[in-house]
């Protein structure tokens, strides 16, 4: 593709926020806790860092600057300063923090259970704003295979506008029509898929959630072939409502009576 002739710095920025759950079913107390250590420790600020510096090197991004942080009793934030070119090792500081302003990765964690029905859910909210060249969609593929959730919510959006020698705005720069352009088939094979888009406002949203559902990838701590058939019937309603529900934005169903701890 034949490059665009800018009178300048391409002005475009374009963000990218991406939200994604994870579901899960610990019985008692104990197991709901367990969990949730779990996941702080899988996700932990150091293992979050790591995925945030890949899908800076899959975007041709220049890390700046990491700065991070684990809380308690659980969750973790990172943001990562990027820019399109390496930072100039100069004299001149305040360049760089202007240009710092427009690009950088954000993530934060919510790890989170009900107290008495047993389902506990993750969340991770992460944001890739960039400008230039570069573009936050070149990691989709990437960021969904290191989550590998559940339910996965998506907004991007281009904002503002460049010029090209001419003199004539151009108010986004690469073609899209959904989200969906840039997910490889074989996660769109696996999720159920909505779109809602304004091409017009340059304002594009899709959420995804598994289509495939097997009990066992819902449990904590336990196996869907030593619970009764009644048992795993009730779970598998639960979960797939919880599921839906997220889904959704909306409650479908009636708070269900509690486990015993």
């Amino acid at each position: 593709m034949e490059k665009l002739r800018l009178h300048g710095f391409n002005n475009l920025t374009k963000s990218l926020s991406f939200n994604i759950y994870d579901i899960c079913h610990a019985r008692t107390r104990e197991q709901k806790k367990a969990y949730i250590a779990y996941l702080d420790e899988v996700f932990n600020a150091d293992r979050l860092t790591q995925i945030l510096s890949e899908v800076s090197d899959i975007i041709g991004a220049h890390i700046l600057n990491i700065a991070r942080q684990d809380y308690e009793p659980e969750g973790a934030s990172v943001t990562i300063l990027i820019a399109e070119e390496a930072a100039y090792d100069g004299p001149t500081p305040d360049a760089v923090v202007g240009h710092l302003d427009k690009s950088h990765i954000t993530v934060h964690t919510y790890p989170e259970f009900h107290p008495d029905n047993g389902i506990s859910t993750f969340r991770a909210d992460i944001d890739v704003s960039t400008c230039g060249l570069i573009s936050p969609l070149k990691a989709l593929d990437h960021l969904i295979h290191s989550f590998e959730s559940d339910v996965v919510s998506m907004d991007y959006r281009v904002r503002g506008f460049t010029r090209d020698v001419d003199g004539v705005k151009h108010f986004i720069d690469h073609e899209i029509n959904s989200i969906q352009d840039y997910i490889p088939e074989d996660i769109r094979n696996r999720y159920q898929m909505i779109d809602v888009n304004v091409l017009a406002e340059r304002i594009f949203h899709t959420k995804m959630r598994l289509t495939e559902f097997s009990l066992n990838d819902y449990l904590f701590a336990e196996k869907a072939e030593d619970l009764s058939e009644a048992e795993a019937a009730e779970l598998t309603d639960r979960i797939e409502a919880e599921v839906n529900e997220i889904f959704y934005g909306r409650n479908f169903t009636s708070e269900p009576a509690g486990d015993a701890d």
